[in-house]
């Protein structure tokens, strides 16, 4: 079974990401064959500077290996480095209707909200089912809210092989109902666009300081206190043991203990559940040769499998030679 997932260089990682995308990812190496990309062409539909593009795309390849994702189980690469996936692109706008399109979520969204909407932006879903498409994916895990993205593509796989002929696997999507949304330091959904992330790499001081600044209610430290209703603890129960978990709930149903140890206990979580994954991604920065070869021998093994797909359809619509 082949497992596809790709992650937009888009800045620093955070918590949000991790538990929301990038661990049911890692585990995903356990079920199938994971296919997991860098989708640096789709990040330009927003992103107009070359030297951030390049950064946070090298970025993104240290964070996923640091992480948990294993370039030699896995097939790992960088979007662009497999050109394959823009003539495929190609083939399938021209069995794409309009109106699947301007029905996208992304698009409509940009439209309402006066952002000036680009080809790439309404393009963008079709893009997707290349990346999707390309390499016979078998399961695409995604939230809830990125489910219409695996549903148009499977309406361009269906198109195109009633079209031309069989020339695609029609993915699943796999909808993640258990991750729940990772509140921010300010309780709203955790997200680098409205700064109230908490960065994986940072380093612990600027880390505790980011934790002790979160937005708690004014319960005084002697009352009782709801565990389920504060953004302390529903982030301390991702990081801890069970037991350790039950533990800050009872504490905080019991009264006498403080937001402000709640948060202490948080921030030593955090430095503690994320310390392997730092060191790793500290030791590839001081190896930028070894990420190249990664990125390297990823891109050869995407495109062995882009190949099989593209000189397939090929011969299906009539420009193979």
């Amino acid at each position: 079974m082949r497992i596809l997932s790709g992650i937009k260089p888009s800045g620093t990682i955070h918590v949000g990401n991790y538990f929301g995308m990038i661990k049911p990812m890692v585990e995903s190496q356990k079920r199938g064959q994971l296919f997991c990309f860098v989708a640096n062409l789709h990040g330009q539909t927003t992103l107009f500077d070359a030297a951030k593009m390049q950064r946070y795309t090298s970025d993104a390849i240290m964070d996923l290996v640091a992480l948990g994702i294993d370039p030699e189980r896995s097939v790992l690469w960088v979007q662009s480095d497999v050109p394959e996936v823009c003539e495929l692109t190609w083939y399938l706008n021209n069995v794409t209707p309009v109106g699947l399109l301007q029905r996208c979520h992304a698009y409509k969204d940009a439209v309402a909200k006066g952002i000036p909407a680009n080809a790439g932006l309404f393009n963008y879903p079709v893009l997707m089912a290349a990346d999707i498409l390309m390499y016979q994916s078998n399961l695409v895990p995604v939230g809830q809210d990125q489910k219409q993205h695996v549903e148009v593509t499977r309406d361009i796989a269906i198109k195109f092989n009633q079209t031309y002929g069989e020339a695609f696997t029609v993915p699943e999507p796999e909808i993640r109902e258990e991750v729940a949304v990772v509140p921010g330091v300010d309780g709203q959904k955790m997200s680098k666009s409205y700064d109230n992330a908490l960065e994986i790499f940072a380093e612990g001081k600027a880390l505790r300081k980011k934790v002790m600044s979160m937005v708690t209610d004014s319960t005084p430290v002697e009352k009782p206190k709801d565990p389920d209703k504060s953004t302390i603890y529903q982030l301390y129960r991702l990081l801890a043991a069970e037991a350790q978990a039950a533990e800050m709930a009872a504490k905080f149903r019991a009264g006498g203990y403080g937001y402000g140890d709640a948060k202490k206990a948080l921030a030593d979580a955090l430095i503690a559940y994320f310390a392997p994954f730092r060191a790793k991604r500290q030791e590839l920065e001081r190896n930028p040769a070894e990420v190249a070869a990664i990125r390297r021998k990823g891109a050869e093994k995407a495109r062995a499998v882009a190949a099989e797909t593209l000189a397939k359809v090929r011969k299906l619509v009539g420009t193979a030679v």
